[in-house]
């Protein structure tokens, strides 16, 4: 598939494009025509340029459609949020991704909807009259936090997302129709599923199959924070999942000098056992992203933020790269949502950026990195070397934290490779001498 050997980007585009916290729009006919006309969404064109530099091949759109606040509160699964424009610019924007040979894969946010969905807001307006009121999870004999007069399910116990049921054929209906819709109207290419761990099993097999149907190749990536990822990544569910357990190992291991931490995760999850979890398997890997403090603000020395993609990139799965953080943009979850999804005007590039286009080219030309197993010939508390290898072609990966020059001597059975970071090729038949707080992903060995 073709997702297995591709560099994703992730977008917020309701943060991205500076859009309003709140949708005025939503509730306000002169406020929709208002925000409709600022078309926010098409600056993403904008940034196509600098995507096709550093070498991406997807894009992930968080959230695009009609909802109360962040996207993930949907009102309208048939219309691109005001606030960022409309359908026809959403449309233009994924055709001009397309032309530039980027896919383009949206958020199908599933479990649950906000308060001013339709069908909700049917519920509270008729009761037990309402055709929709087998939509949701409802107790009329209770009370919600808004005093509504009736009790809902909503989302780990937030009332502004009301849980949906799955297992009721007419809502699982109008998403996976839903679903065709942004595939008839916008060719996406697939989907990432929120809080996929939590969603219905018999609707994620269905969704599976349905999608299968309307596209060849057609994505499905869930989200899972924790526990065994096989739950939904699946021959009959998702394709893919995202790696949390090795996100918090990446910065947790720099952060603490203590590399065996996200090593142990690798060879856990991808190493050569029978017992090994994933191996063959293409989870998502990734530093940082919308839900979480940006690897800038997280690490505790900058210089080391190519090193951290440099373990993203070069561990087994599909390497995802969130928005701004390629050249280094600040953000802390303790200061809010909104502060991890900052407004941009137009791409930057520094060194992290070399570092990750780099990195980018060295998944294009070397499928070891894609589906080649690992090695881990070197493995200490400031400095490890892995190698991936796929019987076509190797790529080592070396990493030193530590302020001196670490030289890694390991049996490479070649004299030389290109080093995708530094653009430059390294000798190591004698041992390969890697600088302080230096990572080094090499390839084209001979």
């Amino acid at each position: 598939m073709w997702a297995e050997h591709s560099v994703f980007y992730q977008i917020y585009p309701l943060g991205m494009c500076g859009a309003p916290h709140e949708n005025r729009a939503a509730d306000d006919e002169a406020g929709l025509k208002e925000e409709e006309s600022n078309h926010r969404i098409l600056k993403v064109i904008d940034f196509i340029p600098h995507l096709t530099k550093l070498g991406i091949d997807a894009v992930y759109f968080s959230p695009v459609f009609q909802s109360d606040c962040h996207g993930y509160d949907t009102r309208d699964y048939r219309k691109i949020d005001s606030r960022l424009g409309t359908n026809d610019d959403f449309k233009k924007v994924v055709s001009e991704l397309h032309a530039n040979g980027i896919k383009v894969i949206i958020d199908g946010v599933f479990n649950h909807v906000g308060r001013g969905f339709f069908g909700f807001l049917d519920v509270l307006k008729n009761r037990e009259g309402s055709q929709y009121k087998d939509w949701f999870n409802i107790n009329f004999g209770g009370n919600d936090g808004y005093n509504d007069g009736l009790w809902y399910e909503g989302w780990e116990g937030c009332y502004d997302l009301v849980k949906l049921n799955l297992r009721n054929p007419a809502v699982a209906d109008y998403l996976i129709e839903s679903v065709r819709g942004w595939v008839n109207e916008f060719d996406i290419d697939g989907l990432r599923l929120d809080v996929a761990y939590m969603v219905d099993r018999d609707f994620l097999k269905r969704l599976r199959w349905e999608t299968s149907q309307m596209k060849d190749e057609f994505f499905l990536l869930g989200e899972i924070l924790g526990g065994d990822y096989r739950t939904i990544m699946n021959n009959e569910m998702c394709h893919s999942a995202t790696n949390y357990e090795c996100f918090k190992g990446i910065w947790s291991a720099i952060n603490s000098d203590n590399l065996f931490e996200i090593m142990h995760s690798i060879k856990r999850q991808f190493g050569p056992e029978e017992w090994t979890l994933y191996k063959g398997m293409h989870p998502v890997s990734f530093v940082d992203n919308h839900d979480v403090s940006r690897i800038a603000s997280t690490l505790k020395d900058e210089k080391l933020i190519p090193a951290a993609y440099a373990l993203a990139f070069g561990m087994p799965g599909i390497p995802m790269v969130y928005y701004g953080s390629e050249w280094g943009i600040k953000g802390d979850k303790k200061d809010g949502d909104w502060g991890l999804r900052p407004a941009v005007d137009a791409p930057e590039w520094n060194y992290i950026t070399d570092a990750v286009a780099g990195l980018c080219k060295a998944v294009h030309e070397n499928s070891a990195l894609s589906y080649g197993g690992i090695d881990v010939p070197i493995l200490q508390n400031k400095q490890t070397v892995f190698e991936r290898n796929d019987g076509q072609n190797r790529v080592i990966v070396a990493i030193n934290i530590d302020d001196n020059d670490f030289r890694a001597n390991f049996d490479a059975r070649a004299g030389r490779g290109f080093d995708y970071i530094s653009g430059e090729y390294k000798d190591f038949g004698g041992g390969l001498l890697i600088p302080p707080k230096t990572a080094f992903v090499l390839g084209k060995l001979d």
